[in-house]
């Protein structure tokens, strides 16, 4: 038979319980759905007899899809117990017949264990990866202080110049959102701070409320948040994209380091960074309570600066100081291990982008907790 879409119904010869099916024409994709009626044609015509010689002597052009479309009615054929030979196929015909091999699809067997069963897998499975990820985590940093201990005894091999550059990008040109953030931030305590302690006649108290809870907590944290979702991010990405160029292979081919070339300028840059945007910060949020306080509550500004005095003292503004260098690391680390951590793909680069702020922020929370919790402890 011919099979084309200029000749329909076709032709079947038969001979001693065979059929022979001519095909013709163009096998393309352009002509789709005209080829899945004809391929269901071959097994319709085709099943009726014993064994099928199919020619494609007059096929003139091949594709893909075509071959696909003749390799399917071949399956389909040869499982009704249908013979079926393929007859003056071209070189490069068969190379598309061989490659565009087609198979069933089966569907994945259903699980039949108990919903409650799978959910304990699921939270087994999250535990085991957890403890793999603070392993990794504990090696990492293991590496970078064995890097950072070599750099210490050779200067010369530290890159200077891309410490200053990554001061600035993480720095400079992070401190215009701190201060805006902080401001913000500083004026809704003030001002819930207010409308809550006028009830009692204590109004002058958020003073204290905001001088301790900024310079102790909100400050370092707010910024270290900030931190973490515009630079960790930052490098997260540089990173992954680097390794999805093969940039990483090419610097340990040459011989380099990629933690003393690539990772310690930037994590450097974020713990000398994070004090001074704390310091900022801590700073901007006192202005903006300040003001509401003044706007809100009626107390000048030399006022609130002389009750601001009274309520904190210098251990309460290095509290949040001394925060600011560690949870600097641990934003970097965290950073530059999910970046290290990227695959081949697009998808990949965005889950660990992802990843890498989710989990340097949770950090961020359980280290500001740690610290409470010590410097609770030794009443500083």
């Amino acid at each position: 038979m011919a099979v084309d879409a200029a000749q329909y119904p076709p032709d079947v010869s038969s001979a001693e319980g065979g059929a022979r099916l001519a095909l013709a024409g163009d096998w393309t994709l352009s002509a789709s759905r005209r080829l899945e009626e004809k391929a269901q044609e071959i097994v319709d015509l085709g099943s009726r007899a014993n064994f099928v010689t199919i020619d494609l002597s007059r096929v003139s052009r091949l594709d893909t899809a075509g071959a696909w479309l003749i390799n399917r009615s071949r399956r389909m054929l040869a499982g009704a117990n249908v013979g079926v030979a393929l007859e003056h196929a071209r070189p490069e015909h068969d190379v598309l017949l061989e490659e565009a091999a087609y198979r069933n699809f089966e569907a994945p067997a259903r699980s039949r264990v108990p919903a409650f069963l799978q959910l304990l897998e699921d939270i087994g499975r999250a535990v085991v990866s957890g403890a793999l990820e603070f392993y990794r985590g504990v090696a990492f940093l293991g590496e970078f202080v064995v890097a950072m201990a070599y750099v210490a005894t050779h200067p010369r091999h530290f890159r200077f110049t891309s410490l200053i550059v990554h001061m600035e990008l993480i720095g400079l040109r992070s401190a215009p959102i701190i201060i805006l953030i902080n401001v913000l931030v500083g004026g809704i305590v003030a001002q819930q701070g207010i409308f809550q302690l006028l009830k009692f006649g204590a109004s002058s108290y958020t003073v204290s409320l905001i001088g301790i809870l900024v310079l102790r907590e909100l400050g370092v944290l707010l910024t270290s948040i900030m931190i973490a979702g515009r630079s960790g991010s930052a490098i997260t990405a540089e990173l992954g994209s680097m390794k999805m160029r093969e940039e990483i292979d090419a610097l340990r081919v040459m011989g380099l380091s990629v933690i003393e070339v690539l990772i310690a300028p930037r994590v450097l840059a974020l713990v000398l960074s994070m004090p001074i945007l704390a310091f900022i910060a801590d700073m901007a949020a006192l202005f903006g309570g300040m003001l509401v306080s003044w706007g809100y509550g009626g107390i000048s500004p030399a006022a609130f600066a002389s009750l601001l005095k009274e309520a904190i003292a210098f251990h309460t503004f290095m509290v949040g100081i001394i925060k600011a260098p560690f949870m600097a690391l641990v934003i970097g680390l965290i950073a530059a291990m999910d970046g290290l951590a990227t695959q081949g793909s697009a998808e990949s680069l965005g889950r660990q982008v992802t990843s890498s702020v989710v989990k340097s922020i949770f950090m961020v929370i359980v280290l500001d907790g740690l610290f409470a919790i010590f410097f609770a402890s030794i009443d500083y």
